[in-house]
């Protein structure tokens, strides 16, 4: 028998989450059967998108969601021999079995010096999500101003280097000036801490004087409202995150955009990955090539330890980390 260590929701989030909303808990699984494997977990992903979703995707009691790069150590299952590595939506748990079902492998020309991690980040989920914001959302054209807010984070730090691929000017908004000297050192044109400027108004308008073609979205709220203002006529917004109201517990109000949307004509669009599930093998292809040849850059933050899984969510809630947040069994 193998004993697999897992993370449970006790209760479901009101306002940020705290440490007596998770318990660690043990249980025994059964050997694999005909058809299954038993995978181990190597790094777990974190990522913004458990909080809002845990609300709709999960019951209390539950093992927290996520997703994983895990090793096949049993299989019974030939198309996922021992010794090999998926990716799998498995949530916080040390081990798994399962019949392979949403199981992906990693890529065999994965490169050997380069982390399985990033299977979790630029090479998987994140990097995907930028791309086909730009891409798909976006449609962004070379000579275009993009402007990403959580710009130092998994996505936003992807999202300003494949527009600066496409020819782009790319502007940044994080929250430190270690995550705006991250951003200059991507190669971003302009980046700014929106906690210490003195206004997000006059600061979007010195990063930007003409204004903003495209809009990547990851943090809502009051940003959202600024930025809004400072389209261009026909601008397009791309909707991904929205993390400033994650945590709230009332609703925030206010001011609403309509008029803006209206009077400059923008274009407003919410979206998934998963929509382009059909493309994710070619997609991922592209983005390992970016990598491999020094387009693309990743950093993680990578936390060791299961243990620690609860305080690197939060961490990352808090806004702790740059680039990619990791845990590293």
């Amino acid at each position: 028998m193998v004993q697999a260590k897992t993370w449970i929701l006790t209760k479901h989030f009101e306002g940020f989450p705290k440490d007596s909303n998770f318990e660690l808990k043990v249980e025994e699984l059964p050997k694999p059967k005909d058809g299954e494997v038993l995978l181990e977990a190597v790094f777990l992903s974190i990522d913004p998108y458990m909080r809002p979703f845990s609300r709709v995707r999960m019951k209390e009691g539950d093992v927290m969601i996520g997703t994983q790069v895990a090793k096949v150590i049993q299989s019974n299952n030939p198309a996922f021999p021992v010794g090999s590595h998926v990716v799998g939506r498995c949530g916080w748990r040390t081990h798994t079995v399962c019949d392979g079902t949403d199981l992906i492998p990693i890529m065999p020309e994965w490169p050997q010096d380069i982390s399985l991690s990033l299977a979790l980040g630029i090479i998987g989920m994140p990097g995907l999500t930028a791309l086909y914001g730009i891409e798909e959302v976006l449609g962004l054209k070379k000579g275009e101003t993009l402007l990403v807010n959580a710009a130092a984070g998994a996505v936003g730090s992807v999202v300003g280097q494949i527009a600066k691929i496409k020819g782009c000017k790319v502007v940044g908004s994080a929250g430190s000036d270690a995550k705006v000297a991250f951003l200059k050192e991507l190669g971003f044109d302009e980046a700014f801490n929106y906690k210490t400027v003195g206004s997000l108004e006059e600061a979007l308008k010195k990063a930007s004087p003409e204004g903003y073609d495209c809009f990547f979205e990851n943090v809502g709220g009051p940003f959202s409202s600024a930025a809004l203002q400072q389209m261009k006529n026909f601008g397009r917004i791309a909707v991904c995150g929205s993390i400033s109201v994650y945590n709230d517990t009332t609703p925030q109000t206010g001011p609403y955009p309509h008029l803006t949307m209206i009077f400059k004509q923008l274009k407003m669009e919410g979206f998934m990955q998963s929509r382009w599930e059909h493309k994710h093998p070619e997609s991922l292809k592209r983005l390992m090539g970016w990598l491999k040849e020094g387009k693309l850059h990743s950093r993680e933050h990578i936390t060791k330890g299961f243990e620690n899984m609860p305080a690197a969510f939060m961490g990352l809630l808090q806004g702790d980390n740059i680039g990619k947040a990791v845990v590293a069994v």
